[in-house]
């Protein structure tokens, strides 16, 4: 009688838990532009400056200040990819402005050192000074100070411009004479100048860490090499079109789950009804994950949803199985429950872990919706092993032992069907 009540107590506590979170799971889960609308852009880099290199690290920090500026503008999850040696491809979700956004994109990032020369006390850094194009390419570096922090080092193409800067900065009263450096108008650090530098190198110190400090340095490397984007090839999807998309794909993953548990229930009877139990708690779970990896959920991760189901049923289908073969056998539910459960359990596995084998291998080669599709499989592989190879076989067995359950037609096993020892 424990047995039965905590196998009843369990499901109770699994279904408030999926009844009270999934609301609000689904609504918070990030979804991508062919379920939201949106727009996906593909660019092709080029230096402004006649004779100027395309460089990987160049199309790299072209790439990432595309999605700060994205992130700034108020649109959360982009998805930007290099690709090649000059190509950027760039996956925007839930966008209100699309043509406005695209005319930002384009525009190369622009790094200025300003001061405050000339400037009326409310109007800050007024003056730039310098900028990208001053600074010897890749000449940016960061070093280990005598305080044992981090320091940037950088290189001019003309020391005589910065010596007349700084000469003129270091004039100022303190509080004034500093040096800001801006990436657009984000304010990225304003070290101070405390005398003329006359010299084509230069360093910037304050304490910054080394992460801070390769920031920066990334950034002047990036203000050194500005890139002229050009768009190649442009998707848009509606909102409208992208909740059509998503109302669709639910419906059929609804549909086609409702059809796998109704299937369960009929040949696998109380089985069935146990494995319908994990089902749902797989869904709930796999919900979860997606949740807290902030994953950016797909048309082709929603398939890698389905897919996991499917897989899922496979799981039970082997276990109940073979926990029939050995019912036909002549053997008790309890023996064959344990024998069924330990003969299929290396079946399953090897089927699981050669799926997550190939997950993994699509997550490593693919890019984008390919890597979304192997990351949401193997994630619902592992929750699979969870609950329907450790739940459902926990469930089942608390049934079995409470004794109530004696009858093994409720396992789908005619009496005519059992063998006599």
């Amino acid at each position: 009688m424990n047995r039965m009540l905590a196998f009843i107590l369990i499901v109770v506590v699994t279904f408030g838990a999926v009844a009270v979170t999934s609301p609000g799971l689904v609504r918070d889960i990030n979804l991508g532009l062919d379920l939201k609308g949106g727009f996906e852009i593909l660019y092709e880099a080029e230096p402004l400056e006649p004779g100027g290199e395309v460089t990987k690290d160049s199309l790299n920090e072209t790439a990432r200040s595309l999605e700060s500026r994205i992130n700034s503008t108020g649109v959360t999850e982009p998805e930007v990819v290099t690709e090649g040696d000059n190509r950027i491809r760039v996956k925007i979700a839930g966008v209100a402005n699309e043509a406005e956004l695209r005319e930002t994109l384009k525009r190369p990032a622009e790094l200025t050192f300003r001061s405050m020369r000339g400037c009326a006390p409310e109007a800050g850094f007024c003056k730039v000074e310098l900028v990208g194009s001053d600074f010897v390419e890749n000449g940016a570096n960061v070093e280990q100070d005598s305080l044992g922090g981090s320091k940037i080092t950088m290189k001019l193409k003309s020391a005589s411009k910065f010596a007349e800067i700084t000469r003129e900065i270091a004039r100022l009263p303190l509080g004034q004479n500093q040096l800001a450096i801006y990436l657009d108008e984000e304010q990225l650090s304003a070290p101070s100048v405390s005398g003329e530098i006359n010299s084509s190198s230069a360093e910037i110190t304050g304490g910054y860490t080394r992460e801070e400090a390769k920031k920066i340095a990334d950034i002047i490397n990036l203000g050194a090499l500005p890139l002229k984007l050009t768009e190649r090839y442009t998707q848009s999807v509606g909102a409208t079109l992208g909740q059509l998309s998503l109302q669709q794909t639910v419906f059929a993953g609804i549909l086609g789950s409702a059809i796998v548990l109704l299937f369960m229930l009929v040949f696998y009877r109380l089985p069935g009804l146990v494995a319908s139990i994990s089902l749902i708690a797989y869904i709930w779970l796999l919900l979860v994950g997606v949740w807290l990896m902030e994953v950016t959920l797909t048309l082709p991760g929603i398939a890698a949803v389905i897919l996991g189901i499917g897989m899922a049923v496979d799981a039970n289908i082997i276990t109940y199985e073979r926990i029939k073969e050995e019912l036909r056998s002549g053997k008790s539910i309890l023996s064959s429950l344990k024998a069924g459960s330990r003969n299929s359990f290396r079946t399953i596995m090897d089927a699981n872990v050669t799926t997550i084998i190939a997950g993994s291998v699509l997550y490593m080669i693919g890019t984008g919706a390919v890597k979304g599709f192997a990351v949401v499989l193997i994630m619902s592989i592992i929750i699979s092993i969870i609950t329907n190879v450790g739940y459902s076989r926990l469930l089942l067995y608390l049934l079995i032992r409470s004794n109530i359950i004696k009858n093994k037609a409720l396992f789908g096993v005619k009496e005519s069907e059992i063998r006599a020892l």
